[in-house]
């Protein structure tokens, strides 16, 4: 809240959180594993690096809107400006779970990290840029 001077702006960031069990809860089913500690440890993980994903497409949007560049050419730049980065991100996420997938401590962490980081790059790449438009749509003139 104290960062972006905005209420909406932490809402619209932490909209994205959500979207990781749209690919964790799948894969736990596919994988025949129970939702255990470990999954919920994964959970939490991932949505840490979801926000930050978001954190990161918020403030390229101000940037580019400090820079004079109309909202919606600013929200599309920074999108495909920042995808690359985060698709690398979640690359590495699941490379580096993939190797304790099959541990059978470890596999709900490993599941969480890798479904909610796949689902969650696609899904809420696409939707933290719209919903970030729609709040800020009405104090930009050049919307």
């Amino acid at each position: 809240v104290g960062w972006f001077q905005s209420f909406k702006t932490p809402v619209t960031i932490m909209a994205a959180i959500p979207f990781s069990l749209v690919g964790i809860l799948p894969a736990h089913a596919l994988m025949g594993a129970f939702f255990t500690a470990t999954s919920m440890i994964g959970f939490i993980a991932g949505a840490g690096i979801v926000v930050r994903n978001s954190i990161i497409l918020v403030d390229f949007i101000e940037l580019r809107l400090k820079q004079g560049m109309p909202l919606a050419e600013a929200v599309v730049d920074a999108g495909a400006v920042r995808f690359r980065p985060m698709m690398l991100t979640a690359a590495a996420v699941v490379v580096g779970a993939g190797v304790i997938l099959f541990d059978p401590i470890f596999q709900g962490l490993a599941l969480s990290l890798m479904a909610g980081e796949v689902a969650s790059l696609f899904l809420s790449r696409m939707t933290v840029p719209v919903l970030y438009y729609l709040s800020e749509r009405k104090k930009s003139p050049s919307a």
